[in-house]
């Protein structure tokens, strides 16, 4: 690192400590932001996008992130993009239409025919990788290696009426204990607040949508890489705190940062257990906002009330303590704390959730209250 950057560093740490991981943003970039409130439900206009990225068959990638996998769309730094995208869970590959006429969902929708024709047309990598079905990449003009992506989850739609669950035999958190697979097909309410499925009588899950994969890619040297486990790059983080009015931040790799997503849930309970959530059809609109110079060697998120600091490693006690690690250095570098003060903020105030227990790589995410800082004033998003 050059002597240059880490006066970089030094600085957004600073603006950080005053403002929020978001603040630096809206002094150095100058653009309009979305009001807050305009994205957590007092206004209920939709926001318009500079730019849609429709969920058909050559906008998908099937499993996988990779330096050499083509953009599907170009924007600019500070668009708000729409991007679709479409879950495949309980469907069948060799007769997609069966699962909404078997369950009686309309066929002629544009969400089914997505579906099918999705199904139907995008092949997995050749090489064996095997993933999620995901909708991208999107090149982010201005993006550069070591730089960091700000991504603003300005709105989350839902695309369809129902999401669906599954158990499987040697799959989940206790790959031993299921005998036979079984689909769980979750029905929405008219107001999409409420899942209820017909063969579990007498639950009401509440519906709290958030994207489970939101990656950039990673670098060229590692070639393609399977979504299935997340890295630093991002990816399968599976944080359900990731709803609409949360940011991710995640380091640059690739010219154009290269941005991915797609395994989208209506709830998840932390664990993820069973091996996946309600999955579901989601759009995301977000806001792309660079910041050059700033990577982070690990992905961070923020919400309104917390920031959240990610571990991840095969082992749960490491992604334990990796998350450990990022939170207390978040606390001391960037808001000023020294490391054995941090140590004791992580204990005694934040809480160590984990995020998943089921995609190869285990997620532990570290919640912490932006309201114990009381001598601190935190923006977001103003």
């Amino acid at each position: 690192m050059t002597t240059g950057n880490k006066n970089n560093r030094r600085n957004f740490i600073r603006q950080t400590a005053k403002g929020g991981l978001a603040a630096l943003s809206l002094t150095t970039l100058g653009g309009s932001a979305v009001a807050f409130s305009e994205v957590t439900g007092k206004v209920s206009a939709r926001i318009k996008p500079d730019h849609v990225v429709r969920s058909v068959p050559e906008n998908m990638v099937f499993g996988y992130y990779g330096a050499d996998v083509p953009a599907v769309a170009r924007v600019k730094d500070g668009d708000i993009v729409e991007i679709q995208t479409i879950n495949t869970t309980g469907i069948s590959k060799s007769d997609p239409e069966a699962f909404f006429k078997r369950n009686n969902f309309p066929l002629d929708t544009e969400h089914a025919q997505d579906v099918i024709n999705i199904i139907k047309n995008v092949k997995p990598d050749p090489g064996g990788l095997r993933g999620h079905m995901l909708t991208g990449p999107v090149f982010i003009e201005g993006a550069e290696p070591g730089d960091m992506m700000e991504i603003r989850v300005l709105d989350i739609l839902i695309r369809s009426e129902y999401g669906v669950n599954s158990v499987w035999p040697h799959g989940g958190g206790l790959p031993d204990a299921v005998t036979q697979a079984e689909t769980f097909v979750y029905k929405y309410n008219n107001k999409k607040t409420i899942a209820t499925c017909d063969t579990i009588a007498g639950v009401d899950i509440p519906i709290k949508p958030f994207f489970g994969v939101m990656a950039l890619s990673p670098p060229a040297e590692l070639g393609r890489v399977s979504s299935i486990p997340p890295g630093f790059y991002g990816g399968n983080f599976d944080i359900r705190y990731l709803t609409k009015g949360s940011t991710l931040y995640l380091p640059v790799s690739v010219a154009g940062g290269m941005f991915t997503t797609g395994d989208c849930h209506v709830a998840e309970g932390n664990g993820e257990v069973s091996g996946v959530s309600i999955e579901a059809s989601l759009t995301l609109i977000a806001k792309f906002i660079v910041h050059k110079g700033k990577a982070p060697k690990m992905a961070r998120a923020e919400t309104p009330t917390h920031f959240i600091a990610i571990g991840v490693d095969p082992d749960l006690r490491e992604a334990m303590k990796n998350a450990i690690t990022e939170a207390t250095g978040f606390i001391k570098d960037e808001l000023g704390y020294t490391f054995n003060q941090a140590l004791s903020i992580c204990s005694v105030g934040v809480d160590f959730e984990v995020s998943q227990v089921v995609n190869r790589t285990v997620g532990v995410h570290a919640m912490i209250p932006k309201s114990i800082f009381t001598g601190k004033k935190f923006k977001y998003w103003a």
